[in-house]
């Protein structure tokens, strides 16, 4: 079956989709972007998504390209051309093509970039296969809430973490706190029961799927911390897991060369995925 793309007001063949060589989000990375999970045709937490967009592009100095309205139909459009029933919708909105300058355009056209692709149903009986992670020195700018494209050194330390054996790298600030995973947050239980995952600021996205499992467990009644924590308290909690649009949630059993709690996916980390499966069938 053929992809569609869809670039600036037209759809085209996936293959054969693309920008202006000097588009700014390709020269410089100036650009935002979003993932949006699609779940047996429904759209997980479009308006967050959406919301987050809005607001990483007015960090940025730039506004939403077209309405909320016009660019929910094209989300949509994209799902149906690409006969899509679970997966991700990518949208990207960069600051449009100029001669090359690193000062930004007086006057520029936005370019709006959006694909689709298939992934499996999220099954939390079947998806908690746990990952091993590598804790590495966090190298990324000081405005990680930005969704921006610049995701070089968030590659760089995934990359490293793979070679090394790893299936992805926690990154760590300068006090020795994990900020988040490459693409995902990172989360940690206590001994005591309690869940623990940074405070949302500069130093990380808050991620759309964080925020609603932070909802889901309270609702639940789980104890919440948002707060840092270091590989060591890492180590030495009971579980730890990973957040993300795109994996929903994934176990962390082994940080570095050391299991976490009995190297085992654990019960707190498998309650939460199932309370979030519950959410996606709505």
């Amino acid at each position: 079956m053929s992809r569609y793309a869809y670039v600036n007001g037209s759809y085209i063949h996936h293959e054969e989709a693309s920008v202006h060589i000097e588009d700014r989000g390709f020269q410089f990375g100036d650009s935002i972007y979003e993932v949006v999970y699609l779940h047996k045709g429904r759209l997980i937490d479009q308006d967050p998504h959406l919301d987050r967009m809005e607001r990483s592009l007015g960090e940025i100095g730039m506004e939403m390209p077209m309405s909320r309205a016009a660019m929910k139909l094209i989300i949509q459009e994209m799902v149906r051309k690409n006969r899509l029933k679970t997966g991700l919708v990518y949208i990207q909105v960069t600051r449009g093509s100029s001669t090359r300058d690193f000062p930004f355009p007086k006057t520029y056209r936005p370019t709006v970039v959006m694909t689709a692709r298939r992934m499996p149903v999220f099954d939390p009986k079947k998806a908690l296969k746990a990952i091993k992670v590598k804790s590495v020195e966090d190298i990324r700018w000081g405005r990680c809430d930005i969704k921006t494209t610049q995701l070089l050194a968030a590659a760089f330390s995934k990359q490293i973490a793979l070679d090394d054996g790893f299936d992805d790298a926690w990154m760590v600030d300068q006090e020795g706190f994990v900020t988040e995973g490459t693409s995902n947050n990172a989360w940690i239980v206590t001994k005591e029961g309690k869940l623990k995952t940074r405070k949302a600021d500069h130093d990380i996205l808050n991620g759309i799927t964080r925020q609603c499992i932070i909802r889901l467990a309270k609702n639940k009644g789980m104890e919440i911390s948002e707060e840092a924590f270091t590989i060591e308290e890492a180590l030495n909690a009971k579980e730890a897991f990973v957040t993300s649009a795109s994996a929903c949630l994934k176990p962390v059993t082994q940080i570095n060369d050391q299991t976490v709690g009995n190297g085992e996916v654990g019960l707190i980390s498998s309650e939460i995925a199932q309370l979030y499966a519950d959410f996606l069938e709505g």
